[in-house]
């Protein structure tokens, strides 16, 4: 993810996570359940996006590489 701030400003990203997120997104594992990690950085990515503005990010043009 790429991302500028215009100024110096520090953001803060809030998001609500169950225990066994948080504990999951520092390396505990939940062998019964594996989809709490996942479930816990997709909460995560998407107060990023909603924070950060994304819609400037370099592009590649595929069609150069050939």
């Amino acid at each position: 993810m790429n991302s500028q701030v215009k100024n110096n400003d520090l953001y803060h990203v809030s998001v609500e996570l169950t225990a066994e997120e948080a504990l999951a997104l520092t390396g505990v594992r939940f062998n019964g359940n594996p989809k709490v990690k996942a479930a816990a950085r997709q909460k995560v990515r998407d107060a990023f996006e909603k924070t950060f503005d994304f819609s400037h990010q370099d592009k590649v043009d595929y069609e150069l590489l050939k």
